[in-house]
């Protein structure tokens, strides 16, 4: 009875119901005036072409494109109306100049290194081009001089955060979608807390959206109370907006701008296995020490400078060579970058796409969910006919029941061109990985659906000849072992009735 209450009454819902009440004024409104005036649904028709021959015309995904068109010509009344307030791709105009005047102000800070591009050309060409795309597409430069450390569960992460944090000094700057309040976020504001008192500068972003379930509404006024200079990114109100859509769904912690995380892993307590959501959490994190930290100081700060309507910076408090005057050691290439809807440049699908067709023997994939574009399916088949070994794991106890139906409707389709295809027995896997001949490797926060993919703000670190690489590979063969191997019996299984059902979901996985 008290969950019952608890969901009537949480933010989430009453939210949910506000926006729907809305949308359903507007709807009756809009159809009484087409039941009063005759013409009102011939002027509804010519605004729902006109509206998708804007669409169409727009530098999108094509699936993104073919969903909004069926809903919009099929239902234009409805259709209108979502696609005004949920079909923004992108950010609205001033919002969108103002965060590009601060990225613009602030990508200026990172240094090109031309040398250690050219000296990663001299050793791969193949890999160098993946680089490069990162360098001139992304804005984010290669370094070296960065050592790292994968993480194979949140558990094994979590003990090295609280070490990381425990040793600053100079500033604590974190940048997560989920926090929840518990074992994991308690240890880690306990030492932010304390932190602050002994005048260390720490700044904490969170995604209110991301939070909705499990932060009170205003929970940054508490954490500003404890001297912690906290925001949350895009804040959710029971009015529909149009920028509901994009959400920072970014993973970061940066201590001193000498030691960094990131990966999948929230901090929240199924994220280190102290509380048991749909059976054990499998996921995946990663560290850096070194020059490629700054990477995600200056990412940080562009954010919290968004957020803060904040003009300016002074960015060298906060560079690394300020506190360390010795070189940090070398470990193999580190390109940390980051993805964001304000561009027309899908950076962490192109990333993926570069792997997938770059791959000579193998690529192993983990993602919690499978929802990608064609051009993507068609990678995988590709690289699978090619005999290049394609692996994907996914998860065996899914999080959201119907994204995990749409995802095992893409089986089949991959399997039948030698893509295999495993999900994790023993619980969720949460992990964002890939892994490529080993070689390269990626760990960060993009799933493989269109909202990581197109909508999200987001972050991830490629790695080329990095001792991760290694790591990575062998966290993947060994959770493949855990996992049960899915086979075209498994597929076929599946009642026809649902067929069709998953075909119509399918074509409207681009809105998810």
């Amino acid at each position: 009875m008290k969950k019952i209450k608890k969901f009537l009454l949480g933010r989430a819902t009453i939210v949910g119901m506000a926006i729907l009440l809305q949308l359903y004024w507007i709807w009756s409104l809009l159809q009484g005036f087409r039941i009063r005036y005759s013409f009102v649904n011939t002027l509804i028709d010519i605004i729902a072409v006109f509206v998708v021959l804007v669409i169409v015309n727009k530098r999108s995904n094509p699936s993104y494109i073919i969903a909004w068109t069926v809903v919009i010509l099929a239902i234009p009344v409805v259709g209108l109306v979502v696609y005004a307030i949920f079909g923004r791709s992108g950010l609205v105009r001033p919002t969108r100049i103002r965060m590009e005047a601060i990225n613009q102000q602030l990508e200026q800070e990172l240094p090109p290194n031309d040398e250690i591009l050219e000296q990663l050309c001299r050793e791969d060409k193949e890999v160098y081009r993946q680089s490069k795309y990162v360098r001139d597409w992304a804005k984010f430069p290669v370094y070296k001089n960065t050592l790292t450390k994968y993480y194979t569960r949140g558990e094994e992460m979590f003990p090295e955060m609280l070490e990381a944090l425990e040793a600053a000094q100079h500033f604590i700057f974190m940048e997560f979608f989920i926090v929840e309040d518990g074992v994991m976020f308690g240890q880690i504001r306990d030492i932010l807390q304390r932190k602050a008192r002994e005048g260390v500068d720490v700044r904490f972003i969170y995604d209110d959206f991301g939070c909705v379930t499990t932060l009170p509404p205003k929970y940054y006024q508490t954490m500003q109370e404890m001297g912690i200079k906290c925001v949350r990114f895009n804040p959710l109100y029971p009015l529909m907006s149009v920028l509901m859509n994009n959400r920072d769904h970014r993973k970061i912690l940066v201590v001193d701008g000498k030691v960094g995380f990131t990966g999948g892993i929230n901090l929240a307590d199924e994220y280190i296995n102290k509380v048991e959501r749909f059976g054990y959490w499998k996921d995946a994190g990663l560290r850096l020490e070194g020059e490629g930290v700054w990477s995600f100081t200056v990412m940080f700060l562009e954010m919290w400078c968004y957020i803060n309507r904040a003009a300016e910076e002074d960015l060298s408090l906060f560079r690394p060579q300020k506190y360390r005057a010795a070189p940090f050691a070398s470990d193999g290439y580190v390109q940390p970058y980051a993805d964001s809807p304000l561009d027309f440049e899908n950076t962490g699908e192109n990333i993926y796409m570069n792997m997938i067709n770059r791959a000579k023997d193998y690529v192993y994939i983990f993602t919690p969910y499978l929802i990608p574009d064609n051009v993507m399916i068609k990678a995988l088949q590709n690289a699978a006919k090619s005999g290049v070994d394609v692996r994907i794991v996914m998860p065996g106890i899914p999080d959201k029941k119907i994204i995990f139906w749409v995802s095992q409707s893409y089986y089949e389709p991959l399997m039948e061109c030698g893509v295999r295809i495993y999900q994790y027995a023993p619980g969720f896997l949460h992990a964002k990985c890939f892994v490529c001949d080993d070689i390269v490797a990626t760990v960060g926060s993009i799933n493989m659906d269109y909202r990581s993919l197109y909508l999200h703000f987001e972050c991830g670190v490629w790695m080329y000849q990095s001792s991760a690489v290694q790591e990575v590979k062998e966290d993947m063969l060994q959770t493949m072992a855990e996992s049960e191997e899915i086979n075209m019996e498994f597929c076929r299984k599946r009642p026809e009735a649902i067929r069709p059902f998953l075909g119509v979901v399918r074509l409207f996985a681009p809105l998810m």
